[in-house]
Formats: C-alpha cells, sequence, structure tokens
C-alpha cells in the first residue's frame, strides 16, 4: 500500500512538472522550479563571484577533449612531410585590422589609469592588511569574510590605492614572440612588463623601450618545423633607436606615472566616471578581440601568465602540487581574467545607509571594483551587471531580516 501510494504520487508530480513545461520561455535563462514553488523570470540572481581555493585549477577556456583531439591532429600531420599554410600572426606577420584595435586599447588603459587615479581621490578606498580584500567607499564593511587561521573574522581595514583595484599581470617580454620560450637560467635577464603591454607590442604598436622583431617575410612550416629565411638580427632593425640609457629603477618609476600625461579635460567627477566607464568597456573589449588572434597562456593553478603562442620554462610555480610539476607551470589558454586579475568587491547601493553588515551579506550584490568606483561616483552601469549587483532586491533592516524563515 506504501508503494503504491509512492507510485501515485512520483506520477502526480511527473504530470505537474509536464505541464509546467509546455509554458513557453520568454528568455533562455528564465528559471522555473515546480516543486520549489520558484518562479523568477528575467536576469534572476547570479551566484556571486568567489575566489579559487588553492587545490582548484582554473577552468578551461576550451574543453579538455577539443585540445585533446587538436593535439592529435597535429602530431599526425607532422609525420606528413609537406608544408602547412600559416595565417597571421602564426607566420610572424601583424593581422593588419588589428593594428588599430591595439592602439585603441593603449590609450584605453592610460585613459582608464587617469580616471581612476582622479576618482580615487574624492572617493576613498580601502584594502584589508590581511587577507588583501578591498572596499569602494568609507565606511568600510563589517562583513566577516576575512579568513584568518580557519575562522572568519572581520577585515583590518587600511588605506589602499588604485593599484587595489585595477592590478596587471606582468609577462616576460619578448623579441621575437615565436622564438624560444625564456627559460629558467634567463628570468633575470629579461624584461618583465603588464601583460596587456606585451599583448599591445606583439600586436603592433612600437615602443622604443621594448623592442620586437617585425617579419616581412613569413615563416613556414614543413612536417612541424618552422623555417624562417629572415636574419636573426636584420642590419635594417632600428626598433632599439630612441632608448633612454637609464636603470631599471628609472623605467618602473617612469611607468608608475603613466597617467600623468595623460591630459583630462572634463573636470567634473561623473564627467570623469563615465569617461572611465568607457575606457573600461574599450580596454575589455579590444582586449578579447586581440585574445581571439594573439595566444596568451596561464598557469592553471597560478597567477603566471605569458603572452605568445607558448609558456616559459621558469620553475617558479609554488602552486598545488608543484613538487610533481619540479616547479614548472601547467599552462593553459588563457581569459581576460588572467590578464586584469578580478577583484569583487561589494556593492554599496543605498548612499544613505553605507554601512554594510554581516547579517544582510545574502542581500548584498557584488560589482567589479573598477566599476564600483565609477558607479558611486555617478556613472551609469551597464546592463551586463545588473544581475550580479542586484538591484532588483530589496535590502532590509536587521529587525525586518530576523522575521525572514
Amino acid at each position: 500500500m506504501v508503494f503504491g501510494r509512492y507510485r501515485l504520487l512520483v506520477n502526480s508530480f511527473s504530470v505537474f512538472c509536464r505541464g509546467c513545461s509546455t509554458v513557453p520561455m520568454s528568455k533562455p535563462q528564465d528559471l522555473r522550479v515546480c516543486a520549489g514553488a520558484l518562479y523568477s523570470r528575467g536576469n534572476g540572481l547570479m551566484e556571486l563571484p568567489r575566489k579559487l581555493t588553492r587545490f582548484e585549477k582554473k577552468p578551461w577556456v576550451t574543453h579538455i577533449t577539443v585540445v585533446k583531439r587538436k593535439s592529435r591532429l597535429e602530431s599526425r600531420e607532422r609525420r606528413l612531410v609537406e608544408e602547412a599554410t600559416l595565417k597571421p600572426p602564426e607566420n610572424g606577420l601583424l593581422v593588419k585590422h588589428l593594428i588599430p584595435v591595439a592602439h585603441k586599447v593603449m590609450a584605453a588603459r592610460a585613459k582608464l589609469v587617469a580616471c581612476l587615479t582622479r576618482v580615487a581621490e574624492n572617493i576613498p578606498i580601502f584594502v584589508c592588511s590581511i587577507c588583501g580584500d578591498v572596499h569602494v567607499g568609507d565606511p568600510p564593511h563589517k562583513i566577516r569574510t576575512c579568513l584568518f587561521r580557519g575562522k572568519h573574522k572581520e577585515h583590518a581595514w587600511v588605506r589602499g590605492g588604485v593599484d587595489h583595484l585595477f592590478p596587471e599581470t606582468e609577462s616576460f617580454h619578448l623579441y621575437d614572440r615565436l622564438g624560444r620560450a625564456v627559460s629558467h637560467d634567463e628570468r633575470l635577464q629579461v624584461d618583465r612588463v603588464p601583460a596587456i603591454l606585451e599583448l599591445c607590442i606583439q600586436a603592433g604598436v612600437d615602443i622604443a623601450e621594448y623592442p620586437t622583431r617585425r617579419r616581412k617575410s613569413p615563416i613556414y612550416c614543413v612536417a612541424g618545423k618552422t623555417i624562417d629565411f629572415e636574419m636573426r638580427f636584420p642590419k635594417i632593425d632600428l626598433s632599439g633607436t630612441g632608448i633612454q640609457p637609464c636603470g631599471f629603477w628609472e623605467v618602473s618609476k617612469s611607468g608608475n606615472k603613466r597617467h600623468e600625461c595623460f591630459n583630462l579635460q572634463c573636470r567634473d567627477i561623473k564627467g570623469i566616471a563615465e569617461m572611465g566607464m568607457q575606457a573600461w568597456e574599450n580596454l575589455h573589449s579590444g582586449t578579447v578581440k586581440l585574445m581571439e588572434k594573439y595566444a596568451v597562456q596561464t598557469c592553471g593553478y597560478c597567477l603566471e601568465v605569458q603572452v605568445g603562442p607558448k609558456g616559459h620554462r621558469v620553475r617558479q610555480c609554488q602552486a598545488f602540487k608543484h613538487q610533481m610539476r619540479d616547479g614548472q607551470h601547467a599552462w593553459q589558454e588563457a581569459m581576460f581574467d588572467d590578464i586584469v586579475p578580478p577583484v569583487y568587491v561589494w556593492h554599496v547601493s543605498d548612499p544613505n545607509n553605507r554601512l554594510l553588515v554581516d547579517s544582510l551579506k545574502s542581500y548584498y550584490g557584488m560589482l567589479p571594483a573598477v566599476v564600483e568606483l565609477f558607479v558611486q561616483a555617478g556613472a551609469q552601469v551597464g546592463d551586463e551587471y545588473k544581475a550580479i549587483m542586484r538591484e532588483d532586491v530589496v535590502v532590509p533592516s536587521s529587525e525586518e531580516a530576523m522575521l525572514v524563515a
């Protein structure tokens, strides 16, 4: 008798779910859960981003089965002694239609840093001295998310700067992007530059301090081996002209003041925030376009990035199970978040009540730190951030939250 009731309950639930599934969905992201009586339309609530633990590996951009299938196909092609056709930039030439994009990314990067520096003078930035979390605005939040000795505690806030909002991963600068990889013994002899800067240099931006090789004739690939008919160091190569002979400390000092050369004509904070938001979107979209053609590699366990078709051989990885790799990095395809590590902060939605407490953290949203700074300065946020910032959620008071079951 009990089994018969259970079978009847299962059948009725399946019929109920089939009836609900026939309802047309206005958008692919609509969510309907019949059993829990949960019904949400539109963007809904997106899961807040979290940091990967030291035991987790970064997700693959291309599925691992596709990567293995491509590797097997390339190994079969190497056995055939025939010429393989290479297209830019695999053949050493530049992609012509991406050269203006690289210059726009460089300009957007300089403009973004200048806007961040100007807006940060009016809106304070706080950083935790223990875990490194960032908060934009005053006062800093009281949410207990600082993991110290296995326990979540309140943060120890100190004043931060633009470098905490917009961190840039560095990469080895390559004179020849198709040459051999940087070895472990050469780690102190090769310059390290921001990965976005190195990506723009390889895409066609010429900087006197960082010379690079520009080929005029393509290379050829026969049986998996590349054949280059150009001289390694041609006499007409003048990419190193105009370099100021100075020490590395002066070069880094001028690199840190890169925002001073960009003149902001607008003096209104809201106008500067709007310009910074547009520069952030241009930087993101332009970098993604460049990464579709120019390969960028990242370690699956640490923050190391190498711009180029292959990763370097420097044994400096100290992440999970690095002893099994002898300190070598586990290289895989990179994303934009690997070049510019995302710094997510809690979003302050109510300007009249800016203090965020731990008991109401489930009602708060998050935003990238760059976007949150410009939003607090008066800039309009894009639709892609509406779901994660939880604008449609009403934050209750502490007394009302205690009544919620």
